[in-house]
């Protein structure tokens, strides 16, 4: 009788060591992975940060490489630290160096970063030669990583220019796809001249968007000149 009270005391006493250990590792997996989870958020939001003081009217979104689980990150009770480079910053793939001042524990993890900003796009197909109208036109978020040349925000200022090429729906418009003044086309040429204006007709040897300069030729005078494209029918120069 005595031998199988012992038996059983031996059972349960194992039984309760078994759940003890079992324990104790759930915890510590537990504490790694928040700790994990704690240095993926602290680098998102350091990158967030960096990137939104020079992002004017940029949106910036951070997606964190996830970190190997199998890596050790102690506790830090003064808070972790983030640091990434200035050249660093400008790529599309961040470097962020983690470390915390209790210990000499640091580590290397990166955040891929997508810039997208609200411009104007084509609302359908549009053919060469096509004058730009509220109807074609629309506005969406793009990555400025396919935008080459200047995009434009604001869509009320593009109706009037025409367009160089074809491009399809959904393209971003940029400033060597089209022209509001463009080569051959007759336009009024404004002289600003001490608080007047004089105006004559003249004839563009260049294409130009608003607040270029190209080279005008005096329809009247058949001189050349470098005047300001102020919109589709004229440019300014200031004497």
């Amino acid at each position: 009788m005595m031998k199988k009270i012992n038996e059983k005391m031996r059972i349960n006493l194992c039984r309760s060591l078994a759940c003890l250990v079992v324990g104790l590792l759930s915890a510590h997996c537990h504490a790694a992975a928040t700790n994990h989870e704690q240095v993926e958020e602290g680098a998102k939001k350091y990158l967030i940060n960096q990137l939104n003081d020079n992002a004017q009217d940029t949106n910036i979104d951070v997606d964190i490489v996830k970190i190997d689980d199998r890596i050790n990150i102690p506790e830090c009770p003064t808070g972790f630290q983030y640091n990434a480079s200035q050249e660093a910053l400008s790529q599309s793939y961040i470097s962020v160096r983690v470390s915390c001042k209790n210990n000499e524990w640091y580590l290397f993890t990166s955040g891929q970063v997508t810039r997208t900003k609200e411009i104007v796009v084509t609302q359908g197909a549009i053919s060469p030669g096509t004058v730009l109208t509220s109807s074609n036109l629309t506005k969406a978020k793009v990555d400025v990583r396919r935008l080459r040349h200047t995009a434009f925000t604001d869509l009320e200022s593009l109706i009037g220019a025409r367009m160089k090429r074809r491009i399809t729906d959904g393209q971003a418009i940029q400033s060597n796809m089209l022209c509001f003044v463009c080569k051959g086309d007759r336009i009024t040429i404004t002289a600003e001249i001490a608080g007047m204006e004089v105006k004559t007709a003249g004839i563009a040897q260049q294409d130009g968007v608003v607040g270029d300069n190209i080279k005008v030729i005096n329809a009247s005078s058949q001189k050349a000149i470098i005047a300001r494209v102020a919109s589709p029918e004229e440019v300014v120069i200031h004497l």
